[in-house]
């Protein structure tokens, strides 16, 4: 009986042979889509004090959208990993895949988050996918041993095509030649069954789907191991090919996103440059669309990140190929949904394992309160130069974990950096959880396999720390996300100074020395620098990036530089690595039931970063760097050559 079921399923699968237009003169088709879910898998508090996403909600968003459109489309524009606790079992378990799989997913593209494991932790993933509907295929061959099995049946008229999960697809992205773990990688790429396009019936519509990765998101996947073949080129390719095989609609899951400057709004430019895809699914720059955008005859589409909304795309295309829209609409996933039960058993027990084979090592639980605010800690806004309350906490649990938690750590003068682009979510006022406090710090992985960047302690000069704070005076602006935070140092600086001589004064205090001791940076004088491993990798890019006007060379503490930060991981007495989070989530439970302290109130920060926008002359030209001064001496001796050549002007008139 079972076999039969499956079977039929895959006969109505390959059901849908007539064309697109053919019947009738034109007919309607919709596309249910999201992307950046980050796993997502519970309600996360709103700003509004409702809440936002969970999986057993946007199920029941889903199924919604499905009684009104039973032939609808469900895709993923990418990034569906990364993001919450339950992250931890990606590579052991595909949680992600397996409950996309689980709500009804046809199609997904990868973004550059799949690759926080690296490309090898990508291809265990997939492994881990396989090896679970593998299982519960030979579940059901066992039911009739003599007879052939439904998964050899379902690959005889699919291929390598999944059944349990969604197919994953991507065009341009592949394993570098030279990656040494290029063979598993593509095997397992190979076993699950990732193709560059896919051909899907529904209702008498052939959609043709194909995946890009944007340049962006490939640069932002360092440690992927993969190599981007140009967007532009794989999309021509895949268009003609899926037209080839009788595509009525073409849809691209990219994740590449769109952006207000139109030179980096990579889909659009892509949706310019190629003709023919007439659905963009538009994931990694998390933007919400309230209406399409149309160009070159493509709709481009975003609902958002976080799970935050289902999107829908209602199109009609007539027989000679002209569009017209039917309907689009975001629906919010929040409280007014109920929780679909089968989602919602699937998540919790995915808790369970969490608690089991992750957070046991650490002493905590997945839903353990930690302390109490009476306060919203926020991310920092995007483009805003100024201090931030949640920066300040985390840099400070940074160098508290270095000082209590850390197995024989040295007794040297510490400050702790983080950066906006690590802090992933807020923390709002009420009870603070482990898992939220992992939120806030979910990115990477680290030398244990295991998710989460590890905190490293590395060496700077003092005047390499001066350096670090021009990054932050500097940089921000043209990289909102390299804007720093610091423990164990205060600094200011002038937005309208000289661009890399915008600090005015910088020195060190200590947090928890329970009054305010502070001292003068010395130039030359070596000290310990926490923080962590990704922001640790991205010092050392700082003098190329600035084009050598700053220098930042991080050591170990003899002097010489870094050769392995694998080498500066900081571990607890129980030999495991202290996590970015760990150290926070500890930091929150040393607070007890007095809460988060009040000098974390303000959301601009305690004033240990102080940024200003005067004008005032003396700001200007206080303690100038050479930067300053060279430019100052430009300006002089312009002024005096003008000088000279309008008297000789006069003279010679005289």
């Amino acid at each position: 009986m079972k076999r039969c079921c499956a079977l039929a399923l895959a006969l109505l699968l390959a059901m849908g042979c007539i064309p697109w237009g053919a019947a009738a003169d034109a007919q309607e088709v919709t596309i249910l889509f999201t992307h950046d879910l980050h796993s997502h898998f519970l309600p996360q508090r709103a700003e509004d004090g409702g809440e936002s996403g969970g999986y057993a909600r946007l199920k029941t968003a889903i199924d919604a959208e499905k009684a009104a459109h039973p032939d609808a489309l469900l895709v993923d524009g990418g990034d569906f990993s990364i993001g919450s606790l339950i992250q931890t079992l990606y590579t052991t378990q595909a949680a992600e895949l397996r409950t996309m799989g689980a709500l009804g997913y046809d199609a997904a593209t990868i973004g550059n988050h799949e690759f926080d494991h690296t490309g090898l932790g990508f291809a265990q993933m997939l492994n881990a996918a396989a090896d679970a509907r593998d299982a519960a295929w030979a579940a059901l061959d066992e039911a009739q041993p003599d007879q052939p099995g439904p998964l050899e049946v379902f690959q005889e008229l699919y291929g390598p095509a999944t059944f349990f999960f969604p197919a994953l697809l991507t065009a341009n992205y592949t394993p570098a030649p030279d990656n040494p773990d290029r063979t598993y990688i593509q095997e397992a790429m190979d076993r699950y069954g990732m193709a560059e396009t896919q051909l899907i019936e529904r209702g008498g519509v052939s959609f043709g789907i194909f995946g890009l990765m944007g340049q962006d998101s490939h640069d932002c996947a360092p440690t992927s191991g993969f190599v981007l073949e140009d967007a532009v080129l794989a999309a021509e390719r895949c268009v003609e090919t899926l037209q080839a095989q009788g595509a009525d609609v073409i849809v691209c899951l990219s994740h590449s996103g769109t952006n207000e400057n139109p030179k980096r709004s990579e889909d659009e430019l892509l949706a310019k440059a190629v003709d023919g895809i007439d659905v963009i699914i538009s994931g990694h720059t998390h933007t919400t669309l309230t209406e399409p955008l149309v160009v070159n005859d493509t709709y481009l589409v975003s609902a958002g990140p976080y799970c935050e909304n289902l999107g829908s795309l209602t199109l009609r295309k007539d027989s000679s190929g002209a569009k017209t829209l039917v309907d689009y609409h975001l629906t919010p996933i929040d409280e007014t949904l109920p929780e679909a039960p089968d989602i919602n058993a699937l998540v919790e027990a995915w808790k369970v394992q969490v608690g089991e084979t992750y957070l046991d090592r650490y002493g905590f639980t997945y839903d353990q309160v930690l302390t109490t605010a009476e306060f919203d800690l926020s991310t920092p806004a995007p483009g805003i130069q100024q201090g931030n309350n949640l920066g300040n906490l985390a840099a400070d649990a940074f160098l508290w974990a270095a000082e209590r938690l850390e197995a024989g750590a040295p007794n040297v003068q510490t400050v702790s950096v983080t950066a906006a682009g690590v802090l992933r979510a807020p923390l709002h006022a009420g009870e603070i959880t482990v898992s939220q406090a992992f939120d806030v710090l979910s990115m990477g992985v680290g030398a244990d396999g295991t998710s989460g960047f590890p905190l490293v302690g590395v060496y700077l000069t003092g005047k390499e720390l001066k350096a670090a704070a021009e990054v932050d005076a500097s940089v921000t602006p043209i990289m909102p996300e390299a804007q720093l935070y610091l423990g164990g140092m205060e600094y200011a600086f002038n937005t309208h100074r000289m661009f890399f001589d915008r600090v005015m004064a910088a020195r060190l205090y200590e947090p928890f020395a329970g009054s305010e001791a502070f001292s003068d940076l010395k130039d030359d004088q070596l000290y310990r620098v926490v923080t962590g491993m990704y922001s640790a990798q991205m010092l050392g890019t700082v003098k190329a990036k600035s084009l050598g006007l700053l220098s930042l060379e991080p050591k170990m503490a003899d002097g010489t530089p870094v050769r392995d930060f694998n080498d500066c991981i900081l571990y607890d007495a129980a030999g495991n690595e202290i996590k970015e989070w760990y150290a926070l989530a500890s930091y929150l439970e040393s607070f007890g039931e007095e809460g988060v302290p009040e000098q974390y109130a303000n959301e601009s920060g305690d004033g240990r970063k102080q940024v200003s926008q005067s004008w005032n002359v003396v700001e200007l030209m206080k303690n100038p760097g050479w930067t300053t001064l060279a430019v100052l001496a430009v300006v002089i001796l312009t002024v005096v050559l003008a000088a000279l050549l309008t008297r000789r002007v006069l003279r010679r008139r005289r």
